[in-house]
């Protein structure tokens, strides 16, 4: 007799009426063995199931949940918005005020535009992108996640990687051609590509700290060094920062790091969770958007009042200066904790981290790019995954994922996890 029987019976009846049960790959939990958890409810760190079972939270919705689930400034902002109308294809004053706030505290950006999640942010700053050079081909890196759309989907990681799928069928050849994707901080591989398509590339895009092979940090100088070919090459450097932005500084990866590139795009965050997501850079490159030039790029729920409300709630919030310095200081103590209790335990493996994002990978390490993460142990990861749900505690279901640290989370919390996780390595 299983304690999920709601679970495992909402799975079956999902079977029938959508793909794999679920409405986005890695939640089907194939990757750590188990029938995924239905849940029903989120409070501060705590997630809840259908078979009412509570666990402490990592997943975070991917991330953008930095305050916990359902903070109180978040969801008075959006019943009081919600009570006004739910949408009118029209504008608002309220995304100018989001617009603005985001180009105040992004370094990069001159003027932004609001669209409805972060692949669109992608898929719209590559077109413009191209547009801007008169070029076509584009740069990513084995392993990063730009969303679904045609041109990221070779070499790419979250879902894609946590499958096992080497692209996708539906992407015709002639639009993968123009993707070259390269091993992630090897610098070298971007300048010998450069020279191999000499005035071809129009874009770098990059995830500026990797979170979709699970985390991994910038080598030294591979951010600038990126900014600087582009510069020398005639090429646009765009950030997706859809994990990154707000999550890891106050104006994302490119305030932590020092490097500005042209555009950037950012996600669900900047919504307070909701789907949400922009993209915007430099003046003389947004300028080049209809209406005002000839790049077409529109979506009817743009800017929707709902979620630029809730935007604007999470990050009055996330404006406090002490913020970032106790997710710093969350991230650090949690990531410690565990590597002493794996030392302790004679488990072999790798935590990366960068804030409050952390990776642990089961290989001895260290873990610069996609070759060095596949290396993990994968059945060692199941294992551990299924351990500590068992625990209580909810992390991603997938190697190539990264934890997040909410602001909800308390000192104790980070110490019931560590405790959990020696308890599971105890049993090995």
């Amino acid at each position: 007799m299983t304690d999920f029987p709601n679970s495992q019976r909402l799975y079956q009846e999902a079977l029938e009426f959508i793909p794999g049960g679920v409405n986005s790959p890695v939640r089907a939990w194939q990757a750590v063995g188990l029938t995924p958890r239905f849940i029903v409810r989120g409070a501060g760190p705590h997630v809840y199931d259908v078979d009412h079972h509570r666990y402490l939270d990592y997943v975070a919705s991917w991330g953008p949940l930095i305050l916990g689930h359902a903070p109180p400034a978040v969801v008075a902002a959006i019943i009081e918005t919600t009570a006004q109308g739910t949408s009118f294809g029209a504008t608002t004053p309220a995304e100018g005020e989001l617009a603005q706030l985001l180009i105040q505290a992004v370094p990069s950006l001159e003027m932004v535009r609001l669209v409805n999640s972060g692949t669109e942010a992608c898929m719209s700053a590559l077109r413009l992108a191209r547009a801007a050079t008169g070029r076509f081909r584009v740069i990513k890196f084995d392993g990063c996640y730009h969303g679904h759309a045609d041109p990221f989907l070779v070499a790419a990681g979250s879902g894609v990687l946590t499958q096992g799928i080497p692209g996708s069928p539906g992407v015709p050849p002639e639009i993968a051609r123009l993707t070259l994707s390269l091993p992630y901080n090897d610098l070298d591989a971007v300048h010998q590509t450069f020279k191999e398509y000499p005035g071809e590339i129009a874009a770098i895009i990059v995830e500026p700290v990797a979170g979709n092979m699970g985390v991994v940090p910038p080598a030294n100088g591979f951010l600038a060094g990126l900014r600087e070919l582009c510069t020398q090459e005639g090429s646009l450097l765009i950030f997706d920062e859809v994990i990154t932005g707000f999550r890891i500084a106050w104006g994302g990866a490119q305030a932590l790091y020092g490097v500005h590139p042209d555009l950037t795009c950012l996600g669900k965050i900047i919504g307070g969770g909701l789907p949400v997501g922009a993209f915007g850079g430099r003046r003389d490159l947004m300028q080049q958007l209809a209406p005002i030039g000839p790049v077409y790029q529109a979506g009817t729920l743009a800017g929707n009042p709902i979620a630029v409300a809730a935007g604007r709630a999470a990050l009055s919030v996330l404006g406090d200066p002490e913020s970032y310095d106790t997710l710093e200081k969350k991230g650090a103590w949690l990531a410690a904790a565990l590597a002493q209790n794996a030392q302790r335990r004679g488990v072999s493996l790798t935590i990366n981290r960068v804030g409050s994002m952390l990776t642990l990978f089961f290989t001895a390490g260290p873990v610069r790019c996609l070759d060095d993460a596949k290396r993990s142990d994968l059945t060692r990861f199941a294992r551990f995954f299924q351990g500590m749900l068992a625990e209580g505690v909810y992390l991603p279901p997938s190697q190539f994922e990264a934890w997040f640290i909410s602001l909800a989370h308390t000192q104790e919390d980070l110490e019931f996890t560590a405790a959990a996780a020696d308890r599971v390595w105890s049993r090995w």
